[in-house]
């Protein structure tokens, strides 16, 4: 058994378990973890850096060969999520020891969290559809518990909304892999990829491609799925929204690139044409909605949805450079828009409101958190040489060559869409002066509050700024991770080893 491939997942459990023994002890939970949040971050790295130097790795539990037992395996783009998913739970804990109240601390707020990294690694790592459903519904509870935990009415109200769709997509997902069980006898992703054109079944096989689409379309927030997503993002503690919208739409988005390049690649033309199609709308919906909004939190959840277009739109795509693109923008993505949900709460512990009528006066009161809000917005709107200016350049530019002009000329205008909903939130919550009939911005209580707010925005700024200043290893690597995506071979060996 590789030890690599299991750590992602034993360490948050472990995490999780350790917390809940403490009780009532806040103090000693925040140390556990945060200590488990770090190791958490190290086995991450350990394991991309065996990726990156050995190729696809895979481990099968218990000792039993695949396709029969339970298979992990890392390609370079489960590496590089199960990286970033590490980052995001270690910025999310530091943030949560400063951002979360201790009443919600004592309900069992970080066991949950761990609960829901283990999660959404083994949603990264494993190597069968049926532990992949395991997985989404670990994620799912634990998402539902932390939505839910400690809140009044309207909580409640975008947990269930939450939840609702979500066990919806989930019915949709376990009907897939029954159809798939029997059509092919194997759930093996590795041995599917194997067994699915020998079916010669292309109509079925599609239909069933068109029944993964819309089960993960809805937890990717898809057009025109994604009616869930802005009516509860807004709701639970920044933390948790932060936790979310940097994560769990783009584990959504891993299922669709998984399985619509290793499984569901029999007709391109009809499949790929429609999630294309479907990239274009969501990004257009998305931004339109985000341009309507007046709460700093709701704004930032419709541009979820809209860049989740774009990440779809470079799978639809399908070449080297627009995977390679679709990969590249899902890491700027999640560092950018973890950022800036963490900017929304303190934005409103300083000023005492989401609402941007109530904000104002941010720039002369908070500079260093206006500028932080500066450089994560033109990164999102993709400005250059921002991180988000050179993801969208290579789907573009995907998107020429595939001869599409279309949604190019659409990911153009949307990008425009988004500068303008990030001057939006600048202009009424950051750079007018704050009226004399609201009360002064509140200062932040010590300098403990302020590194713990403070100091996870900052490292995901400079990492995003790294991203867009040096942007050739990162875009080396998206283009290795893709050439593996197109190419499964190494991952079907990797996994079903000296038996086929």
């Amino acid at each position: 058994m590789n030890l690599l491939l299991v750590l992602p997942l034993l360490l948050p459990l472990a995490s999780a378990a350790l917390t809940l023994l403490c009780g009532r002890h806040l103090r000693a939970q925040r140390w556990l973890s945060g200590i488990g949040a770090t190791a958490l971050v190290g086995a991450a790295l350990s394991l991309f850096a065996a990726v990156h130097e050995q190729g696809v790795i895979a481990t099968q539990l218990g000792n039993w060969p695949a396709p029969f037992g339970i298979t992990l395996a890392a390609d370079l783009f489960s590496a590089i999520l199960v990286v970033m998913a590490a980052v995001i739970g270690w910025v999310a804990t530091l943030y949560s020891l400063a951002g979360v109240d201790a009443r919600r601390e004592a309900l069992g707020y970080y066991p949950f969290v761990h609960f829901l990294l283990m999660g959404v690694c083994g949603v990264f790592l494993t190597g069968d559809l049926f532990n992949l459903y395991v997985w989404f519904e670990v994620m799912l509870i634990a998402s539902f518990i932390l939505m839910a935990l400690g809140g009044g009415k309207p909580q409640m109200e975008g947990a269930f909304k939450y939840v609702v769709l979500n066990l919806i997509a989930s019915i949709l997902f376990l009907a897939g892999i029954g159809i798939i069980y029997g059509l092919a006898g194997t759930l093996n992703l590795a041995d599917l990829a194997l067994q699915l054109p020998r079916l010669g079944r292309t109509g079925l096989v599609t239909t069933l491609a068109m029944l993964f689409l819309t089960a993960f379309g809805i937890k990717a927030g898809l057009f025109p799925l994604f009616f869930w997503l802005p009516a509860s993002y807004h709701t639970p503690p920044v933390a948790v929204s932060a936790l979310f919208a940097g994560l769990l739409t783009k584990v959504g988005v891993y299922a669709l690139i998984r399985v619509f390049t290793l499984l569901f690649v029999g007709d391109l033309a009809y499949t790929h044409g429609l999630l294309v199609l479907l990239g274009g709308l969501t990004m257009v919906t998305g931004v339109l909605g985000a341009v309507a909004q007046e709460d700093f939190r709701r704004l930032l959840s419709f541009h979820i949805i809209s860049q989740i277009g774009y990440m779809i739109m470079g799978l639809g795509l399908f070449s080297q450079m627009a995977l390679a693109g679709a990969i590249f923008f899902m890491v700027h993505n999640i560092l950018v828009k973890t950022s800036l949900f963490f900017v929304s709460g303190v934005a409103q512990r300083r000023a005492g409101s989401f609402h941007l009528d109530g904000l104002g006066g941010l720039y002369r009161g908070a500079p260093g958190l206006s500028l932080l809000f500066l450089l994560a917005a033109l990164s999102l709107a993709g400005l250059p040489p921002l991180s988000g200016f050179w993801g969208k350049l290579m789907l573009i530019r995907a998107a020429l060559e595939a001869e599409a002009w279309l949604i190019a000329a659409t990911a153009l205008g949307v990008g425009l869409l988004t500068l303008f909903s990030m001057s939006k939130i600048w202009n009424r919550a950051f750079w007018p002066a704050r009226g004399k009939d609201r009360e002064p911005l509140q200062p932040l209580r010590s300098p403990g509050e302020r590194g713990g707010l403070y100091g996870p925005i900052l490292v995901l700024v400079l990492l995003s700024l790294g991203m867009g200043l040096m942007p050739e290893p990162l875009l080396r690597l998206a283009g290795d991770a893709a050439a593996q995506l197109l190419d499964p071979t190494d991952y079907v060996t990797a996994v079903l080893g000296a038996s086929r």
